[in-house]
């Protein structure tokens, strides 16, 4: 994949009109870009095979399924909150190789568990939790890595790579794993999503870098508990420009992921779309995040960061209250599929641009601690307004429920921080850790 952008001389020469060449980041960053798109392509294939191996494997009800949805996540949110301060002061590499091994153990525990006969739900839940605590582990200790590893310049080149590879997985990562789910059930789709992670692991062990420089020890006065994680909170919400990105993200993401299920349970019911409707309507926009996210260095660089954040965060929450007028028919299938398009395409050039300022922001010593706490949160207040939403749709019905959201999301611009507090990329070199 090319990216481009200041940091990276991808932007057109102003002496020439050529393009500059695309920048190399290095074996190190390769071979972590590398475990990042073969474990975020096992994640795709196997998505939403535990809801299907409850449902067609243990005949599961809807009251389950949603449990299974939402604690599972919450649940493995609260189990990740000690994890935080606990990779802050170790080597972030072996961290994420351990919690590669420990996301395979526990899928692959399932079709162990199937060939014994004792699969029960109680697993499926605790598999959950697990994926759902190392997921959290892992991408705070990956986020500290890339900060070692890429020069401030280069963050936003970085980031906008992972998002460009996770876009593309969440393109081709469901339509093969519906196939392999037709051909030989949900379980082979969990097995390639265990091969996925230890691939992964593989492929880090293979970054042959040590990293530079040292990780801090923790003082021995330090205290070992979870409120140790009370720092990357702190940290957050005293930076001006940190608290109100925190506060926006966390209600946009809430938002859109409680009115997922709701607007599933529309068309696949009174709306009348078939299963196949329903993959395409999702699978074909996320193209569309693939497109923002390799635009995003070249608007940067165009518009500059601060204009291009706000604005691409203000973008995306237009979308979601036209959710609320799709009907049935292809006029219907089309809104969907314009709406999604629209969505993601403002995710796909926020979310780099995003990232990128974060890691700029947050000193080195904090990284694994703040994005653990930014996780947590997000995770926890996800499932958190699934709930919620559910209980509004069932007592409203599910599209009134998702203009809800769609209205509420409209206000989310409010939180974006203003430019002057959009702090130097400088800025957090300078301050202590």
């Amino acid at each position: 994949m090319r990216a481009s952008g200041p940091a990276a001389a991808g932007h057109e020469d102003g002496s020439s009109g050529r393009r500059a060449p695309r920048p190399a980041l290095g074996r190190p960053f390769a071979w972590l870009w590398t475990a990042y798109a073969v474990s975020t392509f096992g994640t795709w294939l196997a998505f939403d095979a535990l809801p299907m191996i409850a449902i067609l494997g243990l005949h599961a009800g809807p009251a389950a399924v949603s449990v299974l949805a939402a604690a599972g996540p919450a649940v493995g949110a609260l189990v990740a909150v000690p994890l935080g301060p606990w990779t802050e002061f170790r080597a972030k590499r072996p961290v994420m190789v351990a919690m590669d091994l420990a996301r395979c153990a526990a899928v692959l525990s399932l079709p162990v568990a199937q060939l014994l006969g004792v699969l029960g739900f109680g697993q499926l839940l605790a598999v959950s939790v697990a994926v759902a605590a190392a997921d959290i582990t892992f991408t705070a200790a990956s986020g500290a890595l890339v900060k070692s590893l890429v020069r401030p310049a280069d963050l936003l080149v970085a980031n906008g790579r992972f998002e460009s590879t996770q876009w593309t997985a969440s393109v081709l990562g469901p339509p093969l794993g519906g196939a392999m789910i037709g051909l030989f059930g949900p379980v082979a789709t969990v097995v390639a999503d265990a091969v996925s992670y230890l691939l992964s692991a593989g492929a880090l062990r293979t970054m042959g870098v040590r990293e530079e420089p040292a990780p801090a020890r923790a003082p021995a006065a330090a205290p070992r508990r979870a409120a140790d994680l009370r720092g990357g909170w702190r940290w957050v919400l005293a930076h001006p420009a940190l608290r109100p990105l925190f506060f926006n993200s966390v209600l946009v993401n809430g938002l859109i992921m409680a009115t997922a299920p709701l607007l599933a349970l529309l068309m696949l019911g009174p709306l009348g779309f078939a299963p196949w409707q329903y993959g395409l309507a999702f699978a074909v926009p996320c193209l569309g995040g693939l497109a923002g996210s390799r635009a995003a260095p070249r608007l940067v660089a165009r518009f500059g960061r601060d204009r291009v954040l706000r604005t691409a965060g203000a973008l995306r929450a237009c979308w979601l209250p036209w959710l609320a007028f799709v009907r049935p028919g292809p006029g219907g299938l089309a809104l969907v599929m314009g709406v999604e398009l629209g969505l993601i395409c403002c995710a796909g050039v926020f979310n780099p641009v995003f990232a990128a300022y974060r890691l700029e922001q947050v000193p080195r010593l904090r990284v694994a601690r703040t994005l653990s706490a930014w996780s947590v949160t997000s995770k926890a207040s996800i499932a958190a307004m699934t709930a919620l939403w559910g209980l509004l749709a069932s007592a409203l019905g599910p599209r009134a429920a998702i203009a809800a959201a769609g209205l509420l999301l409209l206000a989310t611009p409010l939180l974006l921080p203003r430019r002057a507090a959009l702090a130097p990329a400088e800025a957090a070199a300078r301050t202590a850790p």
